[in-house]
């Protein structure tokens, strides 16, 4: 009977604990699709605001937002290593500076999103840093 009672115990903790993950993750992957859908609509705001930036369609812009959070991400990443001491000197232009070129290389690899040379891509990417800054303010604690 006691081993009965141990085996339905150890079942239920496994029950809880699946049930606990399960959960978890459902919110950690909701709290993604949620932010790349506000990358996307953050893309849309500032390629209407800005007479030199053009993308075809939210989904476009929700593609061309997870691509720059990518290039971002990836080749970014190393280039702001490589350039950390000019980086440090410039005061971080030199990192604004790459993520610029991250929105070059990614209108360059879409047809839906285009912008017309670097100063439309400096532009968009301070309006979308302003967009994404007042996204934030409304967005839950992680711990929530």
């Amino acid at each position: 009977a006691t081993r009965k009672k141990q085996k339905k115990k150890k079942y239920e903790n496994v029950k809880q604990f699946v049930k606990f993950h399960c959960l978890y993750h459902f919110k950690e992957n909701m709290r993604l699709i949620i932010e790349i859908l506000l990358m996307g609509a953050a893309v849309a705001i500032a390629a209407y605001l800005l007479p030199g930036v053009s993308v075809n369609g939210f989904w476009s812009a929700v593609l061309a937002g997870a691509l720059i959070a990518l290039a971002n991400a990836t080749i970014g990443t190393i280039l702001r290593i490589f350039t950390f001491p000019i980086n440090f000197l410039t005061l971080g232009l030199v990192s604004f500076i790459i993520t610029v070129l991250m929105v070059l290389l990614v209108d360059e690899l879409m047809d839906d999103f285009n912008t017309q040379g670097f100063f439309s891509a400096l532009l968009f990417a301070i309006v979308l840093a302003l967009v994404q800054m007042i996204f934030s303010t409304f967005r839950p604690s992680k711990s929530s």
